[in-house]
This record gives structure tokens, sequence and C-alpha cells, in this order.
């Protein structure tokens, strides 16, 4: 993990900033899936409309999060550069911290309220501005793989920026590699990527929650993906 963050910046010299990232998070990732035999594969990408897979359409995107494998994946595998929306406590984190501030990362102040509803309209304009970002809805690992309770920021941000969500299943990770676990069990690890949602169309975070949890549920239930 910390060659993968010192290779963040060298990376930025060849690729540029805005994807050393994705690059540096696939390459380790591909790596690390590999060498702890660990079959995965990405599902449902290729049905995204033309503007989110190129990059010119900035989204949210919202994913489930059962494994520290999450993270290197859901970034790595997008096709497109994105950042995550993290606690403020990770910037102090050694090695982690320095590419969280080089890739920009948008902080939330978890124990500020009144900071936190700062951070969330900075994040919007961010996104406004051509920004694509990564929550984990839940805000932590699930300590038994099942979907936590949801935190509305996140909905938050995504109706203040005015672009949509896209929701996302981890499936696998938590058999893998579950929370307070040190060993790696081989086994299926699939990314599936939902149709995008539309934060607009609902008159209230409640109901944008519940539609975005839905289909996040739904895709973890999918029996052929």
């Amino acid at each position: 993990m910390a060659l993968a963050c010192i290779a963040v910046p060298l990376a930025a010299i060849f690729v540029g900033r805005s994807r050393a990232l994705m690059v540096v998070a696939r390459a380790w990732s591909s790596q690390m899936l590999r060498v702890c035999g660990i079959r995965f594969r990405r599902v449902g990408w290729e049905s995204l409309p033309e503007a989110i897979r190129s990059g010119s359409q900035p989204v949210v995107f919202m994913c489930n999060h059962e494994s520290h494998f999450d993270p290197p994946v859901a970034i790595g595998w997008l096709d497109i550069p994105a950042v995550f929306i993290a606690k403020r406590e990770l910037k102090w984190v050694p090695f982690l911290g320095q590419v969280i501030w080089f890739m920009r990362f948008i902080f939330i102040n978890r124990q500020n309220r009144a900071k936190a509803i700062e951070s969330i309209a900075q994040a919007a304009r961010d996104i406004r501005a051509g920004k694509s970002v990564v929550i984990f809805p839940e805000g932590t690992r699930s300590p038994d793989g099942r979907l936590g309770e949801f935190k509305k920021g996140g909905f938050a941000l995504a109706q203040d920026a005015g672009v949509p969500i896209v929701p996302m299943a981890l499936k696998g990770g938590f058999q893998i590699l579950p929370r307070g676990a040190s060993r790696v069990t081989p086994g299926r690890y699939e990314m599936r990527i939902g149709e995008p949602v539309d934060p607009l169309a609902f008159g209230s975070r409640d109901e944008l929650l519940a539609e975005v949890r839905g289909r996040i549920e739904a895709l973890l239930d999918r029996a052929d993906a």
C-alpha cells in the first residue's frame, strides 16, 4: 500500500493528476486480486450513458462497503477519474494522507455539523465543475456483510450538485476480507453497476435515499449479474 501511494504522484507525471489515482489503483488491485486468488469481473459499465463513460458528465457513484478491497477497486475500475468523499481524519494517515491531499479528495468534518454542511456545499461546487466522486453511504465497512444504514450527506450533495447518482454494488468482499480479518480468502468478487438515478426527480432526500438503497440491494441480490 505504501508503494502504491508513492506511485501516485509519479504516475501523475505521465498520465496527469486527475487520472493518476485511477491508474495506480487499477494496477495495484489487479495485482492483489491475482496474488490472492480472487476472480474479479465488472458488470454494467457498458450500459451507462456515453456522457458518463466518457467523463463529460460528472456523477456521484454510491456503493456498499464490505472490505478493504472496496476503495481501490471502486476507484480503479471506473474508467474515468473520480475521488472519494472522505472523513477528515484520513488526512493524517501515513502515505495515504499524502495521496488524499495530492488527489484533492473532498473531506467531511463529521464532528462539526456546521463545517460538514460547508464541506458539502464546496463539494457540490467541485462536482458541478466536473469532478466525479465515489461515496460509501454507510460511512464504514459492514460488520456482518449486510447493507447498513445510509447517511444522508451524500444524497444532499447529489441534489445540491444536480448530477446523477450511479448505484454500484461490490459483491463478495465480505467473504474475501471482512472487517477485522487479517487473512484473505480466495473467492469471487464483482463490481456491479446500475442505471443512473436523477436526484432532482425526488421531492425529498429520504425518497432519494430509499430509491438508491433499493437499487444497490437489487444489484447485490441479482443472481444473473
